[in-house]
């Protein structure tokens, strides 16, 4: 009878998916869109069966586990030898519950494991990058507007980002460079042959001289154009600034600038860069006070517009939301299902977040209140009697939400989808109300979402593209930190050992500090890394491995043995 009742439970966990495992382990991270492709396909009748799930793990209404346990992507990498021998080390269940954490790791793996090697470097890594972070959070509207400008003209930056000294030219003289925009012929010419230019430092007017009469060699192929340029007083002016110094800056980077003139588009692409860096000269100066940040910065804003235009939102109000709001939403990153659902109900969750005792209530016990879905009138009278148990822990506050008509309104909104989202991404949304310090970052996020729900409408159905845009403008903003910290004298040694020995590491970790901060703080999950460097190195460009680390259902299922049990099968 009793096996009999075993089995009767393992088809109900298996064909029904009613019951699964409930709180994951404290901070898993991000959450990849539905699991493949795969290498291979996988008939259904190979699926493996779970019988590893407590009573007091479950939680009605949240299939997650049995969900990702039958993915091809699951199927496959059990058979991985690499992810094998991850499944079966004790303490990879811990590295895995922040796959936030994963999804840096596996990106530059061979350095995290060393690094892991040594937890002393660690913490101090770890403290110098939460340091750059602090650092670029506080940088001003002037830091975002250059971050905008990078990712909206990757083209004209690309080039001249990899050109350090071509870069603090045009920063440190942008005026100057800017006023020679409105003589494209001078300006190629001098690109061109900046050496022969270098003499004028000092002594404009002696330019001026040879500029309207042609006299000097390197101007009389182009003598109208110059003389036109004798003729721009505002111009001359602007090249007279500090001396003449954009002349010197054209000599000492003589070889860059013809690389960057080289051609008409490589000449437009120079002038709009010029052009955008004019109206942010301290920004851009700061930025090209660090090479190696100036680097990392520059790529971090590609990638920004790249993530962007993947789902048409690379436009302005996307970009200043992002740029200015940077860490509150790439600590959500690690659950671009969550960011979706916020960004596709984003009414009703900003409409929650005033309400928080009743929110944090509801982003806890998800599948509870998904039955509310198409019938929020139901939803008030439950809140208003405080009977539903789910509620009852909080009667006040759910009493003051169903008071809120304007809440009530929102939540309405699409037939109460809200609840309905909430449901569907139960893990998710439990992982990012676990604590008071992750709950804020979760109410935080839903409110600036709400003002400024055009930015956003369109991740609503790509939170992948939310959470990685909002890595690579934190990525970016950290860059710009250090980079200011250079240029204000305050770069300590230790910091720019970290850049030089660790920078793609430093990078990573300053973009999300705290659940970095949490892996340096949990021994077990450093020791798996340092022990598995090459199974992480050989599984890294791995598309199934990716997905599954992501998924928050994949640390649970670790944490209660049903991947080593699926593991010691597919054996």
């Amino acid at each position: 009878m009793a096996t009999a009742l075993s089995n009767n439970r393992k088809m109900f966990l298996t064909t029904a998916g009613v019951l699964v495992v409930g709180v994951a382990a404290y901070g898993l991270g991000r959450v990849y869109p539905p699991l493949g492709p795969s290498a291979g396909t996988v008939a259904p009748a190979e699926r493996y069966v779970s019988s590893q799930v407590g009573e007091g793990d479950v939680t009605l209404g949240d299939t997650s586990v049995p969900q990702l346990m039958q993915t091809d992507a699951f199927q496959v990498m059990v058979k991985d030898a690499n992810f094998r021998q991850l499944a079966n080390d004790p303490g990879f269940a811990a590295l895995a519950s922040n796959p936030a954490v994963m999804s840096a790791i596996a990106a530059n793996p061979a350095q995290f494991s060393a690094l892991a090697k040594d937890p002393s470097a660690f913490h101090s890594l770890v403290q110098q990058a939460s340091q750059l972070s602090a650092a670029g959070s506080q940088l001003g509207g002037g830091q975002n507007a250059a971050l905008a400008a990078m990712a909206q003209n990757s083209s004209a930056f690309s080039k001249l980002a990899q050109s350090p000294g071509a870069f603090s030219a045009l920063a440190g003289n942008a005026s100057a460079f800017n006023a020679l925009n409105n003589h494209p012929a001078a300006f190629a010419a001098m690109a061109q042959n900046a050496s022969a230019f270098s003499k004028y430092a000092g002594n404009v007017a002696q330019f001026k001289v040879d500029a309207a009469n042609g006299a000097n060699p390197a101007m009389s192929a182009n003598q109208a154009a110059f003389s036109k340029l004798a003729n721009d007083s505002a111009a001359l002016s602007a090249l007279s600034a500090n001396n003449g110094s954009a002349f010197s800056a054209l000599g000492a980077n003589a070889a860059a600038f013809k690389a960057l003139s080289a051609n008409g588009a490589s000449l437009h692409n120079l002038q709009v860069a010029s052009g955008l860096m004019a109206q942010n000269g301290a920004a851009f100066r700061s930025l090209a006070s660090n090479p190696s940040a100036l680097q990392a910065a520059a790529q971090s804003a590609f990638q920004l517009g790249s993530h962007l235009n993947s789902v048409g939102a690379l436009n302005a109000s996307a970009l200043s939301a992002l740029s200015a709001n940077a860490s509150a939403l790439s600590a959500l990153s690690g659950n671009p299902a969550a960011l979706a659902a916020l960004a596709g109900n984003a009414s009703a969750f900003s409409a929650l977040a005033n309400h928080p005792a009743a929110f944090a209530a509801m982003a806890q016990n998800g599948a509870a209140f998904s039955k509310y879905a198409g019938n929020v009138a139901s939803f008030k009278t439950a809140a208003l009697s405080g009977k539903d148990p789910a509620m009852s822990a909080n009667t006040a506050a759910f009493s003051k939400l169903a008071n809120d008509s304007a809440a009530m309104s929102a939540l309405s909104s699409n037939n109460g989808a809200a609840l309905s989202a909430l449901g569907a991404n139960a893990s998710a949304f439990r992982q990012l109300s676990s604590n008071a310090a992750s709950f804020r970052n979760l109410q935080s996020a839903a409110s600036l979402i709400g003002k400024n729900q055009s930015a956003f409408a369109n991740f609503a159905k790509n939170g992948s593209a939310l959470a990685n845009s909002a890595m690579a403008a934190s990525k970016f903003n950290s860059a710009a930190g250090l980079s200011a910290l250079q240029g204000q004298g305050k770069l300590n040694n230790a910091m720019l050992s970290a850049l030089q020995q660790n920078g793609a590491a430093l990078s990573a970790i300053s973009a999300n500090p705290a659940a970095f901060s949490a892996l340096a703080n949990n021994p077990a999950a450093l020791s798996a890394l340092a022990r598995n460097g090459s199974a992480f190195s050989a599984l890294s460009n791995n598309a199934n491995f990716r997905a599954l680390a992501g998924n928050p259902a994949f640390g649970a299922a670790l944490r209660y043995g049903n991947v080593a049990n699926a593991v010691n099968q597919a054996n």
